[in-house]
């Protein structure tokens, strides 16, 4: 099978992908940043699904449709508040990619497109982050039955640079 990895700019609502992955609140009722945005985007209808998913916790990962998104579905996970780095926090985001990965896998999706998970308000340095998200996704991409593409978006060219750095150092391409 052949796996890619890839970092786009832009906007993560506006991707046409099979899942996109939600940088999610406990209660997986949407917020802001990201959340929120996937939240308005996808309409009122995701609301009203995740109320019935009964929240999660960090490091978990859900599923519900995609609504008025271009992507069919929207994978919810909860990522870690960044306090000290000693606090569980890099297992806690690793969590986030492999679990989110391994739903994406069960429901047979093939192109998966990750937010920078932590990196905003809950504070997860963006360098430290992205080398947890790309070198998890990195280990375990080939060992997806399904999934064969995952994209990282960011929203500006300072976190393209740090992901394209990343990439480079764990001597990964750019598909």
């Amino acid at each position: 099978m052949n796996n890619e990895m890839k970092i786009w700019q832009g906007d993560i609502t506006t991707l046409k992908v099979d899942a996109i992955i939600n940088a999610a609140n406990k209660t997986l009722q949407g917020g802001g940043g990201v959340d929120g945005a996937i939240h308005r985007a996808a309409g009122p209808q995701l609301l009203e699904a995740t109320k019935k998913l009964g929240g999660a916790e960090t490091g978990e990962a859900k599923i519900t449709e995609g609504f008025k998104l271009p992507a069919k579905y929207i994978i919810h996970t909860v990522g870690p508040v960044y306090n000290d780095g000693k606090s569980n926090e890099a297992e806690l985001l690793e969590d986030c990619y492999k679990n989110s990965l391994e739903l994406a896998d069960e429901y047979q999706l093939k192109k998966i497109a990750f937010s920078a998970i932590s990196t905003g308000v809950y504070g997860y340095p963006l360098e430290e982050a992205s080398e947890i998200a790309v070198s998890t996704v990195a280990h375990l991409l080939p060992k997806m039955i399904n999934v064969e593409e995952v994209t990282f978006v960011v929203f500006d060219h300072s976190m393209k640079e740090i992901y394209n750095k990343t990439f480079e150092k764990l001597n990964i391409q750019n598909a």
